[in-house]
Formats: C-alpha cells, sequence, structure tokens
C-alpha cells in the first residue's frame, strides 16, 4: 500500500488580482469558524481539482458561506449535481435568493451529526473549506463513509493539510494521516495565504485531495488496527514495544523487529502487520 504525498508546499495561492467576490454579504461568525474565500481565481482552481474518480454523479460542499466556491461547482463541465450543507441560517437564505438552481439540494444542519448514506444512496465527492475547529472530526466521518466517498477536495489549516499528506518518517506524519492513507491517494496541492479570506485567519490554509483507492478492507481487524494506530501515536515518542503496552500484546510477537521502531516510522502496510501480531493469540 504505497503512500503517495504529492505537490510542493511551498506553492502559495495569493490575491494579487482584485477577484474579490462582490454584493451584499452574510456576517462572518467566530462562533462556526467562518472564514469565507474573497479570491475567485483560488475558488475556481479549487472546484477545478474535482476528477469525477470512479464516476460518482453527485458532490456535497460542506459550508459554501455565500457560494464563492459553489458558482464554479455549478458550472462544471463533468457530470455531476451539486447540493450543499450549511449550519447558517444566515447563509441558507443567502445562498436560496442568489442560487435559484440549487432549490432543493440545500440542506439545512450540521454535516457532522448527518447520516450521510440516509441523505445519498449513491457514491458521493465532498468538497469545502472546512472550518478549522472541526476538520478532523470532518475527516473521521469520511472514514466512517469511505465505502461511498470516493473523493475529497478540502481546504483546511495548513499544519492539518500537511499531517494527513505527510509519509511515513516526517514529523507531520500522524494517526489521521495513517488513517486516510489506507483508503485514500492523497495529494497536497497549495498552499492558500490568510490575506484572501474574510476575516483573515491566524494561520495559512492548504488545499488537499483525496481519491479513494481499491481497498475495500484492509487485511486484519479495522477496528483493531485503528486502535493500535491510536496506540501507537498516543505515544509517539516511545518505540512500538513500550508505546503498546497497555493493548497486552501476546508474548509470540514481542521479540518482534517492528517494535524497535516509532509509530511515525511505520506505514499502513506495517500497521496492517502489527496488527496481525497482535491478534495472533485472539
Amino acid at each position: 500500500m504505497p503512500v503517495r504525498s504529492y505537490g510542493n508546499h511551498s506553492k502559495r495561492a495569493t490575491s494579487d488580482r482584485d477577484h474579490s467576490f462582490r454584493g451584499d454579504s452574510v456576517r462572518a461568525k467566530k462562533h462556526l469558524g467562518q472564514h469565507f474565500l474573497k479570491d475567485l481565481s483560488i475558488a475556481e482552481r479549487i472546484a477545478g481539482l474535482l476528477s469525477g474518480h470512479n464516476g460518482y454523479q453527485t458532490v456535497l460542499e460542506i459550508g459554501p458561506g455565500m457560494g464563492v466556491l459553489t458558482q464554479y461547482l455549478l458550472a462544471t463541465d463533468l457530470p455531476f449535481t451539486t447540493h450543499v450543507i450549511e449550519i447558517d441560517p444566515e447563509s441558507i437564505a443567502y445562498l436560496t435568493a442568489h442560487f435559484p438552481m440549487l432549490r432543493g439540494r440545500i440542506l439545512d444542519g450540521d454535516f457532522l451529526k448527518k447520516d450521510l448514506s440516509a441523505l445519498f444512496q449513491e457514491p458521493v465527492a465532498i468538497i469545502g473549506n472546512f472550518p478549522y475547529n472541526i476538520s478532523s472530526q470532518i475527516l473521521f466521518k469520511v472514514l466512517d463513509h469511505r465505502q461511498q466517498v470516493q473523493e475529497v477536495v478540502c481546504m483546511l489549516q495548513q499544519e492539518v493539510a500537511q499531517r494527513i499528506a505527510s509519509p511515513p518518517g516526517n514529523k507531520d506524519y500522524g494517526i489521521l494521516s495513517v488513517l486516510l492513507q489506507a483508503y485514500y491517494d492523497i495529494r497536497y496541492e497549495f498552499t492558500v495565504d490568510a490575506s484572501v479570506f474574510s476575516p483573515p485567519p491566524k494561520v495559512q490554509s492548504g488545499v488537499i485531495s483525496l481519491r479513494r483507492n481499491q481497498v475495500v478492507a484492509l487485511p486484519c481487524n479495522e477496528k483493531k488496527f485503528v486502535q493500535v494506530v491510536k496506540q501507537g501515536f498516543n505515544n509517539r515518542r516511545k518505540t512500538l514495544r513500550n508505546a503498546l503496552k497497555p493493548l497486552n500484546p501476546p508474548e509470540s510477537m514481542l521479540s518482534h523487529p517492528l517494535l524497535d521502531k516509532r509509530a511515525e516510522q511505520l506505514g499502513v502496510a506495517e500497521f496492517v502487520q502489527l496488527t496481525l501480531l497482535m491478534m495472533n493469540d485472539e
């Protein structure tokens, strides 16, 4: 299971031309983590990253705000239907007024509380400028629906985006890196400067794409796999011999050389191997 981490993290998108979104606006709400993208060229670039991977025909945008990204999804040549989900009533009113073509496809509510498989029976792609404070939760939910979610294109806090796309051995590599890379090919696309948002966040942002790989199921108990990964990274400075002690590894694996490594040194395949070793006596 090769790790694919692409892109040059130094590539940065900035607003060097006046491509700002015009018209009446929605007030950004701090408690919702709203930072509205102003630069239309960046929105167009993000929308253009959707590939139609594995033939999905439904796209769900999370947190569309004032529709800066939405307008390019609606204008795409790809054969998919765009739906949006928004928790902010003011944004919903704005979208309803400005995007009549979305009639019946604006979902009101919290994505994290919705059952994706109940909303859509078909394969989907997810896209959006994710609120920094819940971006990891959104991606864990994607993992829960990994058989349905074929592609994700999202903008996150740069640190989080880099972590997810990082290969083994990198200091940014962590729990979410391993779990997502088990089922998705991940690419870091580009960095977005804070100046192109209103209000500007205190950190830079990064855009990543995730495309579903061919792994239907890992060749091990997947719940145990998650447990092993989390336990290993919860003590990432320790060797796995010490980090995994709370899981009571069987005697038969205690001399295995994998236990002399730290969690950040293992790729998906090695974590699968470790999980199988952990279950030898079960």
